[in-house]
């Protein structure tokens, strides 16, 4: 069974380790003295916000803003403590991130016959609608239905002609290009946090970004029937690529982080903000230095929940190794070998996610 942690004042929490329920303060006293200690001690941070990131990371002076190298710094922290995070001043308005919760809660409430007009097959590329179930993860069913949204390398595979099948416009326009564009920002200063350029996982390294967003439901627990019910809505991973960024419903505490005494912790929504998280690939890139986290859903709320995750990847044909100012702070060997980003993707969804 999941464990959640005592109230945080959430006002005071933006980037960095999970608040003083990662750290298992037993009161409102010992939180107040904990949250002095580990902000000394690095672990994580109180009153800060990447928008100096997100508005001089281009500039060319940006090397001498104080203010965006203490945000670098931040990353650094919370990318090796826990890998995950929470940003705001992230320069993307809330009412938009409602906006785009509030539309992917009604896709879900359509007949289940409309939802299928969309469904995921492999001739659309596996973009679309994914029922209840058909997610798997270890093995076991999801209690999950979704819609991937994935970018295309040749107009071979339209969902926006698939989506007009349902006559809704799931995302607004102007939202793949802001959430692109914050995390090309964050993951510029990832870069800088390993000690490379500010293009270290752009260009010919990377090629241009992937990505996929996927817009996921999670219904209520006894809206199924018991002989399909399992007890997750997502299964304990780590995620693929580089970078994700979640918008979830600011209501419902149900998405877990596996903490570094081994307890599944809830990442408690925090209105305004995104949750961020590393995957396998950027551990790959820093040669170990940065180590993606378990996580899982448990929505053992009595409502419906919905998650937009975006999925900020390299190129798809990008290989991907140990990156040479990283193999240098971490004694001069690869840890990992080369791997295909592409053909990385597409085994771990052949493997955990289709039946």
């Amino acid at each position: 069974m999941s464990s959640a942690g005592p109230s945080t004042s959430y006002n005071c929490i933006s980037l960095g380790l999970w608040p003083d329920w990662w750290r298992k303060a037993s009161s409102q006293a010992a939180e107040e003295a904990e949250l002095q200690s580990v902000h000394a001690n690095g672990c994580w941070h109180l009153g800060e916000d990447i928008s100096p990131l997100v508005e001089k990371i281009d500039d060319p002076n940006m090397a001498n803003d104080k203010d965006l190298l203490q945000v670098v710094r931040l990353l650094d922290d919370a990318c090796r403590e826990a890998g995950f995070f929470y940003v705001k001043g992230h320069g993307i308005a809330e009412p938009l991130m409602k906006e785009v919760r509030d539309v992917t809660h009604k896709f879900f409430q359509l007949p289940y016959e409309e939802k299928l007009k969309i469904k995921m097959t492999p001739q659309n590329g596996y973009r679309g609608y994914q029922r209840l179930g058909e997610n798997i993860t270890n093995g076991k069913p999801d209690m999950q239905e979704a819609i991937d949204l994935i970018a295309e390398k040749k107009k071979r595979h339209s969902i926006m002609r698939l989506l007009n099948l349902v006559n809704m416009e799931i995302l607004p326009h102007q939202w793949k290009e802001l959430i692109c564009d914050l995390s090309r920002k964050i993951m510029q200063g990832i870069a800088l946090a390993l000690g490379g350029p500010v293009d270290a996982f752009e260009g010919r390294t990377a090629g241009d970004p992937f990505w996929v967003c996927r817009l996921i439901g999670y219904p209520v627990s006894t809206d199924i029937l018991e002989e399909h019910r399992t007890d997750t809505g997502c299964g304990a991973h780590t995620d693929y690529g580089l970078l994700t960024l979640v918008n979830q419903d600011d209501d419902i505490c149900a998405l877990e982080v596996k903490n570094q005494s081994g307890e599944w912790i809830y990442a408690k929504p925090i209105p305004g903000t995104f949750v961020c998280n590393i995957g396998d690939m950027l551990k790959v890139w820093s040669n170990g230095i940065y180590q993606p986290t378990l996580h899982r859903v448990v929505n053992n709320s009595p409502r419906y929940r919905v998650s937009v995750a975006f999925f900020y990847e390299s190129n798809f044909d990008a290989a991907i190794e140990p990156v040479e100012f990283c193999r240098e702070r971490t004694g001069g060997v690869a840890k990992y070998e080369k791997v295909v980003y592409g053909e990385h993707l597409i085994k771990k969804v052949l493997n955990n996610f289709i039946k």
